[in-house]
């Protein structure tokens, strides 16, 4: 059996990120077999034990995941070409009055607060900001099964082999897609079932088919729902909340 770097199997056995992991292990929060270790780059083998102290957990605990209602216009990630990054749209006068989570906002909340997977600049609906590295690994990870669901609004005929393709056939960039659930929600709007996320995906699934996208909303993440969250808006997510 060959050892595998500390950081990698925290990230593999979903204990937290990479980064993290190398933080918890510069703070010598991290144990192994009930061993405390402290240098970056120890290998161990995949059957070893690993603990986090209750400081590394209690500094998980108090990061916070954010859902945002993105409105058209915004960029999910780093501001470009003059465009401004959704996590602007985060301070207390724009939380949701209905959000029953008892958290306080601070500043603080921002720190590190990075969105977890893309929503295009003019695509609407359900974006994840999270300081939690175990969150972005569940959500975008190489592994990561969780479903995204999108209404579609659509221009142009689709037949049925079209529909058919949109459920499985296509390829992107050269690379087949993975199965995904597309139906009728009624006669101008498509309903998306994705476990994947390539840029601009739907639009260009669309367009393969003869389709013109005129309007695109995610309206789920796994098993949290963007609901009644208006555009611009956020709440936290909740402790009993699970994607």
């Amino acid at each position: 059996m060959e050892k595998i770097r500390l950081s990698k199997l925290m990230s593999e056995q979903g204990l937290c990120s990479r980064r993290e992991a190398d933080s918890y292990i510069e703070q010598g929060l991290v144990f192994v077999d009930g061993e405390r270790i402290s240098e970056l780059g120890t290998k161990i083998f995949p059957t070893q034990k690993i603990t986090l102290a209750k400081g590394a957990q209690a500094q998980q605990q108090s990061r916070v995941t954010i859902l945002l209602h993105k409105p058209m216009g915004y960029v999910s990630g780093q501001a470009e070409d003059g465009y401004q990054p959704a996590v602007t749209l985060v301070n207390a006068a724009s939380r949701f009055s209905e959000d029953k989570a008892p958290v306080r906002f601070t500043p603080n909340h921002l720190k590190g607060l990075a969105p977890a997977g893309r929503l295009d600049i003019d695509s609407t609906g359900l974006l994840v900001l999270t300081q939690d590295g175990r969150v972005a690994k569940l959500l975008i990870g190489d592994n990561s099964k969780i479903e995204k669901e999108y209404l579609v609004r659509v221009q142009g005929k689709l037949s049925e082999q079209g529909l058919k393709l949109l459920n499985h056939g296509l390829s992107l960039d050269d690379q087949p897609l993975k199965p995904a659930k597309v139906s009728w929600q009624n006669e101008d709007q498509l309903r998306f079932v994705l476990r994947e996320g390539k840029k601009r995906q739907i639009r260009r699934m669309c367009e393969l088919v003869g389709l013109k996208v005129v309007g695109l909303k995610r309206v789920r993440i796994g098993q949290v729902k963007l609901a009644d969250l208006p555009p611009g808006q956020w709440r936290y997510l909740r402790e009993n909340e699970r994607f």
